[in-house]
């Protein structure tokens, strides 16, 4: 069974960073596009970031220059690197996979990622002022 499970979420000033992992499991295949998403309370879930086995990556404007998506493909390891964190960043976020051929250009858009097979649990990033 494929799992996906996230850590490295926490609480943390304005300005400060976090890197989130997502360690994979049971996979038989290794999954074309891998992102990161996030929902804050009251608001639906968003794209933050992708990449894809080509080594596309992508990245909503909202955290262009902030944030790095990266992936160790020996440790089956997602990782966000979140750097100069704003309030506005508060949100649980997720990790997700596809072993669709979905180049990571497309994967923000909401009726692609919503097509994701496979997601896992969330941590939560609380950014205070």
């Amino acid at each position: 069974q494929v799992q996906l499970v996230e850590s490295g979420g926490g609480s943390v000033q304005a300005g400060g960073s976090l890197r989130l992992s997502c360690a994979a499991s049971g996979y038989t295949y290794s999954p074309y596009c891998m992102g990161w998403f996030r929902q804050a309370p009251g608001k639906g879930r968003e794209g933050v970031a992708a990449i894809d086995s080509d080594g596309g990556t992508n990245y909503a404007d909202s955290v262009k220059g902030r944030f790095t998506i990266s992936q160790d493909n020996a440790k089956n390891t997602l990782y966000l690197q979140m750097n100069s964190l704003k309030p506005e960043d508060t949100a649980m976020y997720y990790c997700a996979a596809t072993a669709k051929t979905v180049p990571a250009i497309q994967a923000l858009g909401v009726m692609i990622w919503s097509g994701f097979g496979v997601w896992g649990q969330g941590t939560q990033v609380t950014v205070s002022s």
